[in-house]
């Protein structure tokens, strides 16, 4: 059977997720029993903050990775974060007011694949659930390397197939069947983005796939941790220097 390619074009991948935007948060926490809140600390925490140095949330979402590094920073390190997807900008910036982070997490509108910021910037760029999403993984890969100070780490928090069949059988099942269901009666999607969810992870490189991706665009040390059985994964790579 041919593989349908997914359609990750730009002006698709704004408009899907600008009409989900009201439901985004509560369907991300619904639907991985609110665990995805604890595999951003775990992000935090073996990818922590070390000195001054700004940290960029490449895909920002609705901000939850940048609040994380806001908090385990203590405020102490200024935050960015990217989205090109306006509707998303918006309800980031109001959890970051809430939140009282207004004055060290700083929103832009922009392109992970042509990020509006000079070389060796920031100490850490990372990103949570958005690469699958950039049109040209690798452009968002060497974009995320370029702006990353020497010697600075790039994180990758990604979904992943999980590889142990007694966890593997169930959650696809979930993730393919039921998650699809649910998500498109509460959102009603006109793009269908919950169908697209499983479609995008399924034809996204995981494990050593990603990290050898990861090492084309120049990253050292490069290892991936698995969470939650293999359900996400996070890619450290360090840039040399």
């Amino acid at each position: 059977m041919a593989i349908v390619t997914v359609d990750k074009s730009e002006n698709r991948i704004r408009r899907m997720f600008g009409a989900i935007a009201p439901w985004y948060d509560t369907l991300n926490h619904l639907l991985s029993l609110n665990i995805d809140q604890s595999w951003r600390r775990r992000v935090a925490k073996l990818v922590p903050p070390i000195g001054p140095a700004p940290i960029l949330d490449v895909c920002t979402g609705s901000g939850d990775l940048a609040l994380t590094y806001y908090r385990a920073a203590k405020g102490a390190v200024p935050i960015i974060g990217l989205d090109f997807c306006q509707e998303l900008l918006i309800r980031a910036n109001a959890k970051i007011r809430k939140a009282g982070a207004a004055g060290r997490i700083r929103l832009f509108e922009g392109d992970a694949q042509q990020l509006p910021f000079p070389h060796n910037t920031f100490q850490i760029a990372c990103v949570a659930f958005g690469l699958r999403n950039v049109t040209d993984t690798d452009r968002g890969l060497s974009e995320m390397t370029r702006v990353t100070q020497p010697g600075g780490r790039i994180a990758v928090l990604e979904f992943s197939r999980p590889r142990h069949s007694l966890i593997r059988t169930p959650y696809m099942f979930f993730f393919r069947r039921i998650l699809p269901f649910v998500g498109q009666i509460l959102s009603r999607s006109p793009d269908s983005a919950y169908r697209y969810l499983p479609e995008s992870v399924m034809q996204f490189p995981d494990y050593e796939a990603l990290a050898d991706r990861m090492r084309s665009h120049g990253m050292i040390d490069v290892q991936f941790h698995p969470f939650t059985g293999g359900i996400a994964t996070l890619y450290v790579g360090r840039k040399p220097g």
